[in-house]
Order: structure tokens, then C-alpha cells, then sequence
């Protein structure tokens, strides 16, 4: 609508109701036009637009406004820093229809040169195109999960599949996924070739495959897909050598140092994998830290961890309610909580700075910690611990004056805005705030989104040094777009004596779903139970942040 200079007061319209289903508690589903304009903000022709994308998923009006919208524009929609103005201005000045388009428009300097823009501009545009680019066709592991375990579930059930699992960098659970690959044990390859060319939903490459390999795509999600082919005796071999990253593969084993491929090569099979690993005189390593990295000098010491657990989670911290941006009241949130089984929910709301997303001021503050004591004399023993995610201004300062800093029972401090940062100050204003007494997490270091938006580079050293100065936690965001603190710097952290926190920065009930992700990737870095902050419970966690804050005062 803004692309195509609708009435102003008809696009606020729309946003207004927008926001009134993305913070209110209300379902739009299977109501009819007259039910839907008893919602407040939704008026009679908003509500006939919802009936419509509700029942034949597109409406008259919507399809209107794509009919005289080139496709290749809602790709530039898409474009970090693009907003329908200025996308409009490049569709009209400069004739720009597509990706392909602007990025030649950019390299030829003519978008510069356009009024609104800039060189700077240009390159930020230039800059998100090739991000967008390295990362076509890639998903995020938790954006296909479910998707592969019914697949699992097909494969399983064609005749002559005696195992399959999967291998390669899903089985290794990585945040980004490109492909991903499957390794079945059978003795009739050709049937199951033909079995699997038969299945919906997959497409195969015929001049890429071979008896023993079939390759191809899934087409939704439309993803890479290769499948290996195995005798069942040699099952348990084949999978440890198609999970491992190469360099786990190739890590030198033994006086002779022997790469770790080539002694697992030297026997035909292996009754499970521990055995494969005790031949190499090492303790089993799981899945996730195969990736050469660090878990060959824990082995070798005999020093591979018990890696985090779901369980072992006692209460979750960074969470958002209807006081700022998020879509379930207060007491919805921690009710959801309590029924999860967890002990405790940290409220961590936006702060003032966040104005876009409701961010609280001072007496909103006052409100809400009123709410949390009554709540938590109505809900004990479960405890509504008083937080705020407070905004990293600019400077490094925190957003609040100190006496409203005080009131909270633990603070993660978070940049949220300003995000085009050269190392240097990006750094400089991290460690400022983790310098602040007040801080107590340290949230998403890198404010990255993966697929859509790099994060600000920093010395990751210099922060989790600090950190460990400091006594600040630092969070692993636990948001599968976030998923930040990156897993390879986990290891360091722990090193350090750093705790993590695995919070879902849930904006919403469902989003406590989230935690498996940030478990996962914890896992990955090697993290265990006792660096883990949330793993303490409620009687260990009163204890912690009541001394940190006497600490203070």
C-alpha cells in the first residue's frame, strides 16, 4: 500500500490493526466479517480482507495491488535499510524491477547519484545483496527439522530400509543448513532407488546419481538432498565418516598419527560407535562436536564433557509481555512457564529507548513490578523474577538512571539500535556496558540474524575477558534467527569461567519452544549443567542476584 501512495489514513488503518492482532490476545481464524469488526481497530473493510486471506488465502484488494507490482519488487522490499519509499523512487527514477537490477545499478554508481541516496547508502545496499546472495538456498536447522523427521519417517517404512539416520552437517546440528544427507543401510540399493524417485515431494538429478548415491531436492522446502547407500555392516562406520567434519576426520590419531578416517577404514565394521572410537583409544565424542575443533584435546585428556540438557534447565530469562512488544500478558507468560514445568520466568521487557516496541518508561516500570508481586504471592512457589532488556545506548551507558536500574532483580543489557558498527566502537560500547555494576546479562553480543542480517563485528576476547572481569553472564540467544553467542566461542567462554544463560527472547507463549535451540547449540560449543546460569535453581537463583546486587550498593 505505502509502495503505491494509498490514502495515508488507510495504511494506518492497517497497521493499527496489525497491532492489535500481534499484541492482543485474539484469534482471527474462522470468524466471519461480522465477528471479526467486534475486534477493536478492525473496521468493516479490514475485516473482509482478513475473511478472505482466512478462507481462499488472498483477498480482492491484496490481489489488486500485486497486479500492478513487478514480482522482482517485493524482492527488494526485502532489501535491509529499503523501505517502500525509497524503493519506490528506485522503480521509478531508475526503472529497477529486480535484485539483478539494483545490484547493476549500484556497481554502475547511478544509485549514488540518485537523491535520497549516496555512496554510503549504495554500499549497504551492495553489501546486503551479496549477503542475500551467499546465503540462497540455505535454512536454518530449526526452520526444517520437522520437515526431515517425517522424511525419516517415509524412508523407514519402504521395504528393505533395515537403518537410516542422518549424516553430515544436520547431524552435526549446525545453525545454517545447505544440504542436507541421509545414509540408509540396505542390500537392495536398485529397488530402494527406484522407491525413493517414487515420493512425492522429491526431485531427483539423474546424471549426478549413481547406484550407490541418489541426489536431488526436496522441493518443499526446497532443499539440497543427498542419500547414501550402505551394506548394514558397514552402517556404523559410514556414519561416523559421513557425520564428521573433514578436519574431525583428518585429526591425527597416535604415535603415528594416523588420521582418524584411515584407522576406521582398517576394520570392515563396528557393532556401535563407541567401539570405533575406543579402537582409536578415545572416549566416545557426540555428534554435535564433531567438528574438529576442539574435541580431540578433551578426549585425549579423557576430559568430554556431559553436555547440556533440556532437564537440566530450571527457569528461563529474556522474555517479553504485552508491556512492550510481546503478544502474552504478563501473567499469561509465567502461567505457561509454570505449566512447563520450570521454577522460575525472568519478565524482561523492552526498555524506553525501544519506543518502537513499546519500550517501558519509568511509571510503566513502577506498573509492572506491582503486577509481579501480586503474581508471584498468588503463583508460589514459582517466582516472576523483576527484569528489563535494557538498551545499550550509543555511548555504552545503560537507558535507565540508577535507581531504576536498582529495582530490577537482573538487567540484560542489549544493542538494539545504531547497528552499522566498525569493530572498534562496536566493541568499545559492549565493554562500557558490561563495565556497568547493573548489568547482569549480557544479551545476543552480536545482534545477528541468520540469513538476514550479519551482526556488528567484535573482539569476541576482549568481551568474554571482560565478561569474566565483570561477572556478567552472556546469553545465547536462543531465537534460531539469533542463536548468539556464536557456539565457537563457547568453549573460550567456559574457559574464562564465563556462565551462559540459554534464554528464548520469547515474545510470545510458544516461544519457550525455542530453548531446544539454544540447548543445541550449547551443546555444539561443548557447554555443560554447571556453566550453564539458568540451570541454577530458584532457591540458588534468589541467592546469586540478591548478593550481586548488595554487591552494588
Amino acid at each position: 500500500m505505502e509502495l503505491h501512495d494509498e490514502n495515508t489514513f488507510k495504511i494506518r488503518s492497517y497497521q493499527s490493526a496489525v497491532n492489535t492482532i500481534d499484541r492482543g490476545d485474539v484469534s482471527i481464524e474462522g470468524k466471519n466479517p461480522q465477528e471479526l469488526q467486534e475486534i477493536n481497530g478492525i473496521g468493516k473493510s479490514i475485516a473482509e480482507v482478513i475473511h478472505a486471506l482466512d478462507t481462499i488465502g488472498t483477498s480482492p484488494y491484496m490481489e489488486e495491488l500485486l497486479a500492478k507490482t513487478p514480482i522482482g519488487i517485493l524482492e527488494v522490499l526485502e532489501i535491509k535499510g529499503l523501505g517502500p519509499k525509497k524503493v519506490k523512487v528506485l522503480w521509478e527514477e531508475l526503472n529497477i524491477t529486480s535484485i539483478h537490477e539494483l545490484m547493476e545499478a549500484c556497481q554502475s554508481g547511478q544509485v549514488a547519484k540518485t537523491k535520497g541516496f549516496g555512496e554510503k547508502t549504495q554500499e549497504s545496499i551492495i553489501q546486503s545483496l551479496e549477503f542475500m546472495a551467499s546465503n540462497q538456498g540455505k535454512w536454518l536447522y530449526a526452520d526444517i527439522e520437522d520437515s526431515m523427521s517425517l522424511f525419516q519417517e517415509k524412508i523407514k517404512s519402504i521395504e528393505g530400509v533395515e537403518a537410516v539416520t542422518t549424516v553430515g552437517e544436520f547431524a552435526r546440528k549446525l545453525e545454517i543448513i545447505e544440504s542436507v544427507e541421509w545414509l540408509i543401510a540396505t542390500t537392495d540399493h536398485s529397488n530402494l532407488m527406484a522407491a525413493l524417485s517414487a515420493l512425492e515431494n522429491l526431485e531427483q538429478n539423474k546424471k549426478s546419481s549413481s547406484p550407490f548415491k541418489w541426489r536431488g531436492k526436496m522441493l518443499d522446502p526446497e532443499i539440497a538432498l543427498f542419500i547414501h547407500f550402505t551394506e548394514p555392516t558397514d552402517y556404523i562406520k559410514e556414519k561416523i565418516i559421513r557425520t564428521g567434519s573433514k578436519a574431525h576426520l583428518l585429526h591425527p590419531i597416535g604415535d603415528d598419527s594416523k588420521p582418524f578416517i584411515e584407522l576406521l577404514r582398517e576394520d570392515d565394521d563396528f557393532y556401535n560407535e563407541e567401539e570405533a572410537y575406543d579402537k582409536a583409544g578415545l572416549p566416545w565424542i557426540p555428534e554435535e562436536l564433531r567438528e574438529g575443533f576442539f574435541e580431540f584435546d578433551w578426549a585425549k585428556e579423557n576430559k568430554i564433557p556431559t553436555l547440556l540438557e533440556e532437564k537440566d534447565l530450571k527457569g528461563i530469562l529474556h522474555n517479553h509481555s504485552t508491556y512492550s512488544d510481546g503478544k502474552h500478558s504478563l501473567r499469561q507468560m509465567a502461567e505457561y512457564c509454570k505449566e512447563l514445568g520450570y521454577e522460575y520466568l525472568g519478565i524482561s521487557d523492552h526498555s524506553r529507548s525501544a519506543f518502537y516496541a513499546g519500550g517501558l518508561e519509568i511509571e510503566k516500570v513502577q506498573l509492572q513490578q506491582k503486577e509481579i508481586d501480586e503474581l508471584n504471592k498468588e503463583l508460589a512457589p514459582f517466582k516472576i523474577f523483576k527484569g528489563i532488556e535494557s538498551d545499550i545506548l550509543l555511548d555504552g551507558s545503560l537507558d535507565y538512571p540508577d535507581d531504576v536500574l536498582k529495582s530490577f532483580d537482573f538487567i540484560v543489557s542489549s544493542i538494539h539500535s545504531s547497528l552499522g558498527m566498525d569493530r572498534k566502537k562496536a566493541t568499545a560500547r559492549l565493554l562500557k556496558a558490561i563495565e556497568n555494576p547493573y548489568t547482569t546479562i549480557l544479551g545476543h553480543p552480536t545482534g545477528r540474524l541468520l540469513l538476514r542480517r550479519e551482526g556488528y563485528p567484535i573482539d569476541h576476547k576482549a568481551i568474554i575477558d571482560a565478561c569474566a572481569k565483570f561477572n556478567v553472564i552472556i546469553e545465547i540467544n536462543a531465537n534460531p534467527w539469533r542463536l548468539d553467542l556464536d557456539w565457537r566461542w563457547i568453549q573460550y567462554a567456559m574457559e574464562k569461567g564465563v556462565r551462559l544463560s540459554i534464554n528464548p527472547d520469547a515474545h510470545e507463549m510458544e516461544g519457550y519452544a525455542d530453548m531446544r535451540y539454544g540447548v543445541l547449540v550449547g551443546r555444539k560449543g561443548g557447554l555443560t549443567k554447571d556453566m550453564t546460569f539458568n540451570t541454577l535453581t530458584l532457591a540458588e537463583m534468589e541467592d546469586y542476584l540478591m548478593n550481586r546486587k548488595n554487591k552494588i550498593s
